[in-house]
């Protein structure tokens, strides 16, 4: 693994949190959006990337150099800054966890709604949705901000994990098209989130 450079000072340091935050969430995001609401209770939940195909390559490998990465340079910061960076990402409704995994805080609100969680804004809505035994499916098709998102998922609960598996095309408004399969695995923490936000409140109008 390459070593990470030492961190200069000036403009360079001030892009850098913003940089890192952008980062992480995107990765986070990422995996968070095939979680399935179904099935979470509230409570801390940790969020894994098992896997990552986009146009038939599978990335899975990337995003975990990409979160080691990210997590040398959060501990390569001076302590103040590394906390100020934690405590942004936690205020954004999620927490990196050591092993390249995220954490996420689900409100009551949130498991109470018993659908799954399409995208972080939720201004994607799931369409139909079947339960069948500790198995749900379910379809979605959205527009959302000139980018189409159709696809199907399905989540499998067993106490308190959570396997979701989901494939998908996003058209983009400029006319691109991908396909991209995302398998995560989602963990019980417990029912205290301690400072991280719950998700919906994050992205709440303050």
């Amino acid at each position: 693994m390459r070593a990470v450079r030492p961190i200069r000072s000036g403009a360079r340091l001030a892009s850098l949190p913003r940089a890192i935050v952008a980062a992480v969430l995107a990765a986070a995001l990422a995996a968070a959006a095939a979680a399935a609401g179904f099935g979470l209770k509230p409570g801390l939940w940790e969020i894994r990337i098992v896997k990552s195909v986009v146009d038939g390559r599978d990335n899975t490998a990337s995003i975990t150099a990409m979160t080691d990465r990210m997590q040398q340079m959060l501990a390569s910061l001076p302590a103040d800054q590394r906390a100020m960076l934690e405590a942004k990402l936690k205020q954004s409704g999620i927490a990196q966890s050591n092993n390249g995994s995220f954490r996420m805080c689900v409100s009551a609100a949130m498991a109470k709604l018993d659908k799954p969680i399409i995208d972080k804004d939720g201004r994607c809505q799931p369409g139909a949705v079947q339960h069948d035994g500790s198995e749900t499916h379910y379809q979605f098709n959205c527009t959302v901000d000139g980018t189409t998102t159709v696809g199907t998922g399905t989540a499998t609960a067993n106490g308190d994990s959570i396997a979701t598996h989901v494939e998908m095309t996003v058209q983009q408004a400029g006319g691109q098209s991908h396909t991209m399969q995302n398998d995560t695995a989602l963990s019980f923490i417990g029912a205290d989130c301690g400072d991280v936000l719950p998700a919906d409140a994050a992205r709440s109008p303050q």
